[in-house]
């Protein structure tokens, strides 16, 4: 930290500012030659680094001033930009900038950040969330998502990659912000902006791979990667290797510290192929918690192996590493509910639905051991013991909209009725909850895969997407698949963008209106009572030949929430087991539609619908596990 106002990290990698002067450090342990590459006024000028202990090279100079460009000369042959710069001249080929990391003056100086179980999630794109796409636009509706009632945002990546268009998740400059939404000064405006708002900003980080186009590490650091060990992306990175290691932990902590971001979501740590006795995560989350005793700093992962050891709780409830698990499992139940898919990856939800919904609120995943036949493998581990809080659900997110052939969402796919249950499911249950942008007014409109690739690559890519859908009963043939956008087309990327007209339409703006009162009942109601959970906070059960079931959580101070939920179009006759004193128990917190409540009364839920009540005392509810 420079100042109280101006921060920095300093990094093993890459340029580190010392007064007048700047030490440059690259990692190529099997290279013979490298020369620091200094941006001249019609060519490149070059100087010799030294080779020092450990494989690295390293060069202190004032020859590179601030705005210059530089690189590294690797053999005596190629040039290529810095992998840990901070901003680049251009595009990801061209020489790195070297730039002032405390020339930021940050005004929100006091936020320390917001408790975890305050966190209402918006996940969006910082290219197509609005017209301007940049880090500025996001500023302009920072005050809608306050007063709507979200409490953090959650860019996906922001490291620069190929191209102008693109998810983030092909980065291969990771410490460098896409100067495409605004560098590195329109992150920290963005951020700045967020905090003097109350809103928390969180940032998706992807350490399991690099893009395709770009990423030079490789041409001087083969020690980077085991070309011998695969993921769905390639050679595994070597995090066996120490500077390969700080590469990594060093990334996140300095979003943290040189950003002040008060959190990272952890993309896809099961292809993070670590051959180490500690993973990179553990030791990554580690460090985090460490670093960063005075803020409210929050870790999330992705990770369909349904493992538990990383969101673990102290004696006092606390994460001891991560703090919530993104919860496929709920989102795939929501899913099959709602449209009655059952093909890929939905196969293992479609005949037991209601129940793995249910059991997936009361306890965490739905898999806990048991065999998933699309898997062809057990999966998961038990998980009831963990608050609902280690959890983040959704039933919208980038990947299971963007992921499908044309983008659809969830909105253009099931009943009204049904998706607005599965909405105040969504809110009011203590599970942390998380919305993708445009979810909150039903928003009707596509978000596609896109990316920016050309030539042989912008081919491999776009065929490549169109063959995974082959498996697919719609997409067999192979006039079908030519249907399926380009992700290449700009006009992909164009139909993605947000529209904000729709929010002032009748039918979106009552969506809208719903949201924002779940919100309110979530923030009054229910987050209150997330502290001080106990293990095995819940309880269920569900129909037989319906979809409705109960859901009952005891939370601080022995408060009890209860969910009824409906998800027929049928009304449900409550079982006999449930006496008629416990529907009426407590207080009513939300009924949908308006009387659902009422009809409780009588042993009757009319479909679909959803109740929630609050009591103090009584679990009605029936297994845990």
């Amino acid at each position: 930290m420079a100042s109280t106002n101006r921060y920095s990290f300093e990094t093993s990698w890459g340029a580190t500012r010392l007064g007048g002067e700047t030490r440059f450090r690259l990692w190529a342990p099997s290279a013979s030659r490298i020369e620091l590459a200094i941006q001249a006024k019609a060519s490149l000028d070059f100087m010799a680094m030294d080779k020092v202990e450990g494989g690295w090279w390293e060069v202190i100079t004032d020859r590179v001033p601030l705005g210059g460009g530089y690189g590294f000369r690797v053999n005596g042959d190629l040039v290529v930009p810095d992998p840990a710069a901070r901003a680049q001249t251009g595009d990801v080929h061209a020489l790195s900038e070297l730039v002032e990391p405390t020339a930021y003056q940050w005004s929100s100086t006091d936020w320390r950040g917001r408790a975890w179980e305050e966190a209402v999630f918006y996940e969006l794109h910082t290219g197509t969330f609005t017209p301007e796409g940049t880090f500025d636009g996001v500023i302009t509706k920072l005050d809608y998502l306050k007063e709507l009632g979200i409490t953090a945002i959650e860019l996906m990546p922001v490291a620069q990659f190929a191209g102008r268009r693109g998810w983030g998740y092909d980065g291969v400059l990771l410490y460098c912000p896409h100067e495409v939404y605004g560098g590195a000064e329109g992150l920290k405006r963005l951020v700045d902006a967020a905090h003097q708002r109350g809103l928390m900003v969180f940032l998706d980080v992807v350490y399991n791979h690099f893009g395709p186009d770009g990423n030079y590490i490789g041409a001087y650091a083969p020690e980077f990667f085991h070309e011998e060990i695969h993921t769905p992306w390639g050679a595994a990175i070597a995090y066996d290797e120490t500077p390969v290691r700080q590469f990594m932990i060093e990334n996140a902590l300095f979003w943290l510290e040189e950003y002040q971001i008060d959190g990272l979501r952890l993309d896809a740590i099961d292809s993070i192929k670590d051959t180490t006795d500690t993973p990179l995560v553990k030791e990554l989350a580690a460090t985090v918690r460490e670093r960063f005793p005075d803020r409210h700093v929050h870790l999330t992962t992705e990770d369909d192996r349904n493992i538990t050891w990383h969101v673990e709780r102290g004696e006092k409830g606390e994460p001891q590493l991560i703090s919530g698990e993104w919860n496929d499992d709920f989102h795939h139940c929501a899913h099959v509910l709602a449209t009655h898919e059952a093909e890929g990856y939905y196969a293992d939800y479609s005949r037991h639905s209601v129940e793995q919904m249910a059991k997936c609120l009361a306890t965490g995943f739905v898999y806990q051991g048991e065999l998933s036949e699309h898997r062809e493998r057990n999966v998961g581990e038990k998980s009831g013991h963990l608050p609902p809080t280690a959890f983040v659900n959704f039933i919208q997110n980038h990947d299971q909209i963007g992921n499908r052939a044309f983008g659809d969402r969830l909105t253009d796919l099931g009943s009204r009725r049904t998706v607005e249950c599965l909405q105040a499911i969504l809110l009011l249950s203590p599970q942390i909850p998380l919305m993708f942008m445009g979810e909150e007014f039903g928003d009707p409109d596509p978000f596609c895969f896109f990316t920016d690739f050309h030539g042989e690559l912008g081919d491999l890519v776009r065929d490549g997407r169109r063959a995974e859908f082959g498996k697919f009963s719609a997409f067999h043939d192979e006039e079908a698949r030519k249907l399926i956008p380009d992700p290449n087309a700009e006009t992909t990327f164009r139909d993605s963008r947000l529209d904000w007209s729709i929010p002032d339409r009748p039918t979106y703006r009552r969506r809208l209106e719903l949201t924002r009162r779940l919100l309110e009942i979530r923030q009054r109601v229910i987050v209150p009572l997330l502290h001080d959970v106990a293990p095995n906070s819940g309880s269920w059960t569900a129909s037989d030949g319906s979809r409705a079931f109960v859901v009952s959580w005891k939370l601080k101070a022995g408060q009890v929430l209860h969910l009824f939920a409906n998800l027929d179009d049928e009304p449900w006759a409550i079982p006999e087991g449930v006496a008629k004193a416990d529907l009426t128990c407590g207080d009513l917190v939300h009924a949908y539609p308006k009387g659902a409540d009422v009809e409780l009364q009588g042993a009757i839920l009319p479909g679909p619908s959803v109740v929630f009540r609050l009591d103090a005392q009584r679990m009605i509810a029936g297994p845990s596990a």
